[in-house]
């Protein structure tokens, strides 16, 4: 499958809309039930400072989620992705109050491949700090 975003529409450079995703303990709670992982670092705040964490912090794969609806986002499929990968650099600290944390992701074509696909390259922050390194997806165009 392929998005509906032809190739020669885009260039090196070309921006995503950003976008910005709350999340709150209500948020980690929903996602342990859906994914299995009910690690206590994710909603246990003694725990998660016990074991040397600031506060309980968001799992690692919904963060990764999260900044790749950027991309799936603007292709409008998410079949179109082809390939997709990051570094975990910095974990997102979800305090326990009314607002959570905010995982802010913006991201820019930075490659043009062939075959009709481009590299997008993804940056993911939350309170200021970089959460992800090295974010990128191979996306097929049309």
């Amino acid at each position: 499958m392929a998005a509906g975003i032809a190739f020669a529409d885009v260039e090196v450079g070309t921006e995503l809309p950003s976008a910005s995703f709350p999340v709150t303990r209500a948020t980690l709670v929903r996602y342990a039930g859906a994914s299995g992982d009910f690690n206590p670092i994710h909603w246990n705040e003694r725990f998660a400072v016990e074991v040397g964490l600031p506060d309980v912090i968001a799992h690692g794969m919904f963060t990764m989620a999260e900044a790749a609806r950027v991309v799936t986002d603007w292709l409008g499929d998410p079949g179109a992705v082809v390939e997709y990968g990051v570094r975990f650099t910095r974990p997102v600290v979800v305090p326990n109050d009314d607002e959570g944390a905010v995982i802010e992701v913006s991201g820019k074509v930075a490659a043009l491949l062939d075959d009709k696909r481009v590299r997008v390259d993804l940056t993911a922050t939350s309170a200021g700090q970089k959460v992800l390194g090295m974010a990128r997806a191979v996306v097929q165009l049309t």
